[in-house]
């Protein structure tokens, strides 16, 4: 779980600081930076994975794959900065596997990760440039110091569930040394010698490299960043069918639907067999998903997968009120795109933060708090511990959609505007990305939103009479019924 991200010299994020909850909403015109920020954060994710170059080339670039390295680095002219740096705080699960299937477990959760690249230029062997490490660590925050970093509303017990262990040494750190500027990586227990490894030699990261024998509590921050992902649910992906042998996780465009949803109904789901049978517990999934989809489509009394044996194919079927059977090709887009969150909240295994860019998209606004509720469930519950029906889990989304910012909550909500900023090569334009006064976001002070800046998204804002969603236990305050928000709007009808 990604708690604050502190980065600078990438895009146009020049100098930006966010804070992170279990949901959070980004909301900003077009252009403004929503997306850089969410390509900062996968571009941290494929640092772990891959060769530094190689996670560079694979971050686009105004829509398309970046085909030069410098692309990422802060513009202004021609003239681009030196270096960008990023620093992560995330909360990172307690146990794992690394590549060999070797269990790890975390001497500390609380982690702060940090990483500064550098451009490279051109040689001959590299036509793009490419890029070098300047700084890379990786050390720790204790649980009595946990709650001064965590701002978001928690409980005390989903904090000590998240936070645990204690350490009083980096897992990894830089230093300037007579062979050159040098990352270690330090044993999890203490003794033995870090392991150096020269800066300027390095083609990935030492986080990438990890192991469960001396390093699992890097391996599993290693883990965590991993598992962050951007959801680009393709239509086309989301109606295909699978073979029995796909994989049983939903990918990045939403392939995989009937496999996921397959693997869960057969008792790998939210609750596991229980000791039912594997019948019951199909049912069961199967009803839950069908309860979440007809917050969207009234008429849905079904959902299913169905095996055909002879071809070895799983298809996703959604049985209506009039017992019509329709495979997942006959189905709009917008229900398509709730199936997918709908299934990925049941898929408790599947851990980790999952950005997704406008949500609204084939949503009709009388859906949108529908569409919100499911995205918030779909987050860990910070007043709850941490379990099997509670994973650290969390959802960040990016809109311009007045529907969306309306019915957010108000705490949820983060503004990204765009700010004016000068140094040596000139004027520019970045981005802040501000939370609402009388938030917990209060707290950074480095930057709240004025009303102003809400005013595109409120008039006129539509307010339905009524959410359905049974299982809220508390209607979160939006940010269309604040106080100071109500004497601004045209027009607001009755929501109460």
């Amino acid at each position: 779980m990604l708690t604050r991200l502190t980065v600078k010299g990438f895009k146009n994020l020049a100098d930006v600081d966010v804070r992170f909850g279990p949901f959070t909403c980004v909301a900003g015109v077009n252009d403004v930076g929503k997306s850089n920020l969410f390509d900062a954060i996968i571009f941290l994710s494929a640092l772990t994975d891959r060769p530094l170059t190689d996670a560079a080339l694979s971050i686009r670039d105004e829509g398309e794959r970046t085909g030069d390295v410098r692309d990422l680095f802060h513009r202004v002219g021609n003239e681009y900065v030196s270096e960008m740096s990023f620093d992560a705080e995330m909360i990172v699960p307690s146990h794992g596997l690394d590549d060999l299937n070797q269990e790890a477990e975390a001497a500390i959760t609380f982690l702060k990760y940090g990483i500064t690249l550098a451009y490279a230029g051109n040689d001959s062997f590299r036509s793009m440039g490419a890029l070098q490490i300047q700084r890379e660590v990786l050390t720790h925050v204790n649980l009595r110091d946990a709650r001064k970093h965590l701002h978001f509303k928690h409980s005390r017990a989903w904090r000590r569930s998240a936070v645990t262990g204690r350490r009083d040494t980096p897992f990894i750190s830089t230093e300037n040394t007579e062979a050159g500027l040098t990352i270690r990586l330090h044993q999890d227990g203490g003794g033995g010698r870090p392991s150096p490894r020269l800066a300027a030699a390095l083609p990935r990261t030492v986080l990438s490299v990890t192991n469960a024998a001396e390093n699992p509590t890097a391996l599993l921050a290693r883990r965590e960043m991993q598992s962050w992902r951007l959801l680009q649910l393709d239509p086309s992906a989301l109606r295909r069918p699978d073979e029995f042998r796909a994989p049983t996780r939903l990918s990045a465009n939403g392939a995989h639907l009937p496999s996921t949803l397959d693997h869960l109904a057969n008792g790998s789901g939210k609750n596991g067999s229980g000791g039912q049978s594997n019948g019951d517990v199909a049912q069961q999934v199967y009803a839950r998903v069908a309860n979440r989809l007809s917050e969207l489509i009234h008429d849905v009394r079904a959902v299913s997968v169905e095996r055909d044996d002879k071809r070895e194919l799983l298809t996703l079927m959604a049985t209506d009120s009039q017992n019509t059977v329709h495979p997942a090709r006959a189905l709009s887009d917008g229900t398509l795109r709730f199936l997918a969150l709908a299934i990925l909240e049941e898929e408790s295994e599947a851990q980790g933060l999952i950005a997704l860019e406008e949500p609204e998209n084939g949503i009709h606004p009388e859906r949108i708090p529908a569409m919100l509720a499911l995205l918030q469930d779909i987050a860990v519950d910070a007043d709850l511990p941490i379990g099997p029906d509670n994973p650290l889990r969390q959802v960040i989304v990016n809109t311009y959609s007045p529907a969306i910012v309306a019915q957010v909550p108000d705490d949820s909500l983060v503004i990204a505007t765009p700010k004016p900023g000068k140094d040596g090569r000139g004027r520019f334009t970045t981005v802040d990305f501000c939370g609402l006064d009388s938030t917990w976001r209060l707290k950074d002070a480095h930057c709240i939103a004025r009303l102003g800046d809400l005013l595109g998204y409120l008039s006129p804002a539509y307010t339905p009479a009524k959410i359905s969603k049974a299982s809220l236990k508390h209607k979160p305050r939006r940010v269309i019924d604040r106080q100071d928000v109500q004497p601004l709007l045209p027009f607001v009808s009755d929501s109460k």
